[in-house]
């Protein structure tokens, strides 16, 4: 029996059409769509439009902007999981000629590449993309604005290089690859790089006056993959779904995870935002949220998942500016999250448990500093940290016998259990950080040895504290 129903209840309803509402009616815009996804099936969707009687329906294209670079960023994923590349490849070793070259295909994804946020002028997303028909003229005579690497710089010129390297290794324009590789795989029909009817039109809204103005809409030419793909409210349903789990007819569910982990590990725990592979990341109402923004003359677009709640929310607008389609994205999300919260999987035991491995469970130590250590489902293991502060992560299993570290400070770490002559577990070894069953034991396993008294109340510690300079109730060294 499935207990989590697949409709929405009426009050769920209501709220995310008056979230929806508000939004269309204090963002003033001309129009605003909304879908909400749970459980990878889309479970709402609404609509708001200044016409009474002409709401859009999920069919309806509306531009959006800069989600297509998550597209891209699965064209190129997809590539590296083939073998045809490696994220590390500089440029130059497969799109040749460019003044962008020595910088890595990663960096290009993540948006470390020092590269220029935007092409020299004119202003590339309202005009014709003729004007623009080589990647040397998206990039200018001094693309790079910071060392590679070295801090987080959003590029819109780098990800028409992606799709320029897409194109190249596939012998196709990356429109086309995308509509073979993944849009027609995933079932998106009307997700295409022109307009096609119905699609909503663009305008700009005064700030002081409610009048409109419609947007140009141009083709961006080689600029295309930073911001030109039209969809529909469906079809991000599907986009966002995808996102979720992968699809291994276009993306390993493990690919599809490395996309949305932060490109640089984030050294605040509380980080608010982020930036993986194609993806953002963000913190909203105290739950994570990947997906992207996107926004072009006349159009804001937001598709945006919590894994952790499994619901994504879509919202679409066709208005230049003066709304934001992320936090309502966000809010679709929070609201369907408290008024039906995600009903946790049954309790299961493990199958059959590998009785060395169950033996490693329970209480371990770095120095004095406690941990507890516990067996998951295909062997993988998780430290926890029991005190108030230190370094938990979980590792998965290797085929060697060891484990490697999925997150936190371990992430990419090599877990070993050493053992004695007889068998026993001695300690555990994670990158040169040694944890013993008892603090400080045994002896012989712990760097720079342990005092052979062991551990007592603290007689002859004066004597101690002078050998170093340094007395109870001194200030100062001596």
């Amino acid at each position: 029996m499935d207990v989590v129903p697949q409709a929405l209840l009426p009050t769920t309803r209501r709220a995310l059409l008056h979230r929806l509402a508000v939004g269309q009616a204090e963002g003033r815009t001309p129009s605003l769509v909304g879908a909400v996804v749970r459980d990878g099936r889309t479970v709402w969707t609404g609509a708001r439009s200044m016409f009474d009687d002409h709401q859009p329906t999920d069919d309806v294209q509306y531009r959006i902007g800069s989600l297509t670079k998550s597209f891209v960023a699965v064209l190129v994923l997809r590539l590296r999981d083939e073998g045809l590349l490696d994220l590390a490849d500089p440029l130059e070793r497969h799109l040749p000629g460019t003044p962008a070259g020595a910088l890595a295909v990663h960096q290009l994804l993540a948006h470390t590449s020092g590269l220029a946020a935007e092409t020299p002028g004119p202003w590339w997303e309202r005009t014709p993309g003729e004007l623009r028909p080589d990647l040397v003229d998206v990039l200018g005579e001094q693309p790079v604005r910071h060392p590679a690497g070295r801090r987080f710089h959003y590029s819109n010129p780098g990800y028409a290089l992606l799709g320029a390297l897409v194109a190249r290794l596939r012998g196709a324009p990356w429109g086309e690859v995308l509509r073979r590789e993944v849009l027609e795989p995933l079932g998106m029909t009307r997700t295409t790089l022109l307009p096609q009817a119905p699609h909503a039109g663009g305008f700009a809204v005064h700030p002081w006056a409610d009048v409109m103005l419609p947007e140009p809409l141009e083709d961006t030419g080689v600029m295309a993959p930073a911001g030109q793909l039209w969809s529909t409210a469906a079809d991000l349903c599907r986009w966002a779904a995808f996102l979720a789990t992968g699809d291994d007819k276009v993306l390993a569910p493990a690919t599809a995870a490395e996309m949305r982990r932060p490109a640089t590990e984030p050294s605040d725990r509380e980080w608010t935002a982020g930036y993986g592979l194609g993806l953002q990341l963000i913190r909203r109402d105290g739950r994570l949220l990947y997906g992207h923004g996107g926004s072009m003359p006349g159009f804001l677009a937001s598709v945006w998942v919590s894994e952790a709640d499994d619901v994504a929310a879509v919202t679409l607008a066709n208005v230049t500016s003066g709304m934001n389609t992320t936090a309502i994205a966000a809010d679709l999300i929070r609201i369907v999250a408290e008024h039906e919260p995600r009903i946790p999987e049954p309790w299961r035991p493990l199958g059959d448990v590998d009785q060395e491995l169950l033996a490693l469970t329970g209480p371990w130590y770095w120095g004095a500093a406690p941990f507890t250590l516990r067996l998951r489902a295909d062997r993988a293991l998780e430290l926890t940290a029991l005190g108030a502060v230190g370094r938990s992560s979980r590792f998965s299993a290797e085929p060697d016998g060891t484990w490697t570290g999925l997150d936190g400070y371990y992430t990419g770490e090599r877990l070993r259990v050493v053992r004695n002559a007889d068998g026993a577990a001695s300690h555990l070894d994670i990158g040169s950080f040694v944890l013993t069953r008892q603090p400080y034991e045994p002896p012989t396993a712990v760097p720079g040895g342990v005092d052979p008294r062991g551990w007592h109340a603290g007689h002859g510690y004066p004597e101690r504290f002078r050998q170093v300079g340094w007395a109870p109730g001194s200030h100062h060294r001596e």
